[in-house]
């Protein structure tokens, strides 16, 4: 999934005031992101939020809607920091990271953080489902029904090779951090496709809007919930089932992605700290159709993430009001 996240501006409510902290891994592997949140205590003021953001415009979303209700409805101070899915994990343990707002599966971090070193709990479903797997262009399927069956892919290898394949086909991944099992895939599936990395989320959806438009050959890894199925109604290749326990042993996976029922994890610490703001995130809870509107907003409307969750809030009041009861 993902943008490289755009960088967020400092906004002020009152008091409250967004941040955005960089990220420094330190030779032990721990991530130098900032200030902690300690001073969020049981009193029930909300103090410094420290929130996570994963590079993808949906967690973009999100984050854009949870900091502005803590800022505007709870005053916290929220800092934002841009981290990629594995390091932001990092920071539950040392305070420096206290929610991650959309985990896509990642039952190895559950395992490491939550159940082996207990720094980190699951704090509830965000509402939305999320869909990963491999899909083509409009025009490609209309054209090409078949396609759309994994059976029939090397039939038409060579239409999607590329400079960067390597005299196969090229398979089109986007950031390499995100979630994937495509490169096992291709070999278990015996495949003559070669993954390749677009290197981010912008990437990827120009590739497919270029290919829909000038009727290229691209066949891609995507996901939803996307704001851009609504511009390019991308069709989803048919993988080999899946079912459970086919992917346990990740070299070995030659079915589809399962369907994830995307969580938020939270820092064991932040969870007892008495601080509004975990209330929040335990309740925040939104549809797909919500996610894409605002995700809308900042990656085609170019809103800022504020503008856009201010836009969003105001207009879905009831709901936001349901969180912070």
């Amino acid at each position: 999934m993902a943008t490289p996240v755009r960088p967020w501006r400092t906004g002020v409510a009152g008091t409250a005031v967004v941040t955005v902290v960089g990220l420094t891994l330190t030779a032990c592997g721990g991530a130098k992101v900032g200030e902690d949140s300690a001073d969020a205590g049981s009193s029930g003021k909300c103090g410094t939020f420290n929130l996570a953001v994963n590079p993808w415009v949906g967690y973009e979303a999100d984050a854009a809607v949870v900091a502005y209700v803590a800022q505007h409805d709870l005053g916290c101070t929220v800092t934002k920091k841009d981290l990629k899915e594995e390091i932001a994990w990092q920071g539950f343990g040392t305070g420096e990271v206290d929610a991650v707002l959309e985990n896509w599966g990642h039952d190895d971090l559950k395992k490491k953080y939550i159940t082996d070193q207990k720094t980190a709990v699951a704090a509830g479903s965000t509402g939305n489902k999320g869909i990963i797997g491999w899909y083509v262009p409009p025009w490609l399927a209309k054209a090409h029904p078949d396609i759309t069956d994994w059976k029939n892919l090397n039939k038409y290898a060579a239409e999607f090779k590329t400079s960067e394949s390597g005299g196969k086909g090229q398979l089109l991944d986007g950031d390499p951090s995100y979630v994937t099992n495509d490169e096992a895939l291709v070999k278990n599936l015996k495949l003559d496709f070669k993954v390749v990395y677009a290197g981010s989320e912008t990437a990827l959806i120009q590739s497919f809007r270029k290919a829909e438009k000038n009727k290229e050959w691209v066949i891609g890894y995507f996901y939803e919930p996307q704001w851009f199925l609504s511009e390019v109604p991308l069709v989803k290749v048919g993988l080999p089932a899946y079912t459970t326990g086919c992917d346990a042993d990740a070299a070995k996976i030659a079915c589809d992605y399962p369907v994830y029922d995307l969580d938020k994890i939270v820092s064991a610490e932040f969870a007892k700290s008495g601080s509004p703001a975990y209330d929040l995130v335990k309740k925040f809870n939104w549809t797909n159709d919500d996610q894409n509107t605002v995700a809308k907003y900042i990656a085609v409307d170019k809103l800022t993430p504020d503008a856009a969750a201010k836009k969003w809030v105001e207009a879905n009041r009831a709901k936001v009001d349901a969180w912070i009861k």
